[in-house]
């Protein structure tokens, strides 16, 4: 099944109208090919960072892109800019602050190939490779820092809205847990400790609270 980003803006767009949809209005498709997921909002509402495995743009397995949202919502040949390196497989991007810098999961310092898929058997199944890490790009995607050394699974950071804090999932301490961070990926210490998945977690507006999906063994 191929995935597709869609966006709901303003006025009622042609694709919306179209295809009889009832429940949802305003919305616009933004990629065209390939799987394309997780993306995320940069802080200024005008891009999208997002991961794609789009066949046509020369990629094998998920790299991380920065999309115009008024080019793509224009354009359904255009071709956002990649910010991953185009090696290994990449995951879970998100916007710093500032809309100049993107952080997401990488495994390219294990190998600038594609990690072997494991068997899905038809069911989603979503790989915990123990080479992915997080690192942070510019938007002209040149790759700055590095902010997990550790080994092990290092992946779904997001920030916080107040700028100051990362929240991500890491298997270092033999388990599926949530750990912090602070922005320069200083302070790296567990906040979950139960035994299972803890991940997907996501910072509430204020950047008090944080949301988590749990999945207990």
């Amino acid at each position: 099944m191929k995935r597709f980003l869609f966006l709901l803006i303003a006025p009622l767009s042609l694709f919306a109208q179209t295809t009889n949809e009832k429940h949802l209005k305003n919305l616009k498709q933004l990629t065209f090919g390939g799987d394309n997921a997780e993306a995320y909002f940069s802080p200024n509402g005008k891009f999208l960072t997002f991961q794609s495995n789009n066949a046509k743009w020369g990629l094998k397995c998920d790299q991380i892109f920065n999309l115009d949202i008024k080019k793509a919502s224009k354009d359904s040949t255009y071709k956002p800019k990649n910010i991953s390196n185009l090696e290994g497989r990449t995951t879970c991007s998100y916007y710093l602050p500032g809309n100049k810098e993107i952080l997401f999961a990488s495994t390219h310092l294990s190998s600038k190939d594609c990690p072997p898929v494991p068997e899905s058997k038809g069911k989603y199944l979503w790989a915990i490779y123990e080479s992915f890490d997080i690192f942070v790009a510019d938007v002209n995607g040149k790759i700055k820092k590095q902010l997990t050394t550790n080994k092990g699974y290092d992946a779904e950071a997001t920030v916080s809205p107040k700028g100051d804090k990362i929240v991500f999932t890491s298997t270092r301490s033999g388990d599926l847990e949530l750990w912090m961070m602070n922005i320069d990926g200083t302070n790296q210490i567990q906040i979950t400790n139960e035994l299972g998945y803890d991940g997907g977690a996501f910072f509430s507006p204020d950047g008090k609270k944080i949301s988590v999906s749990r999945i207990s063994s």
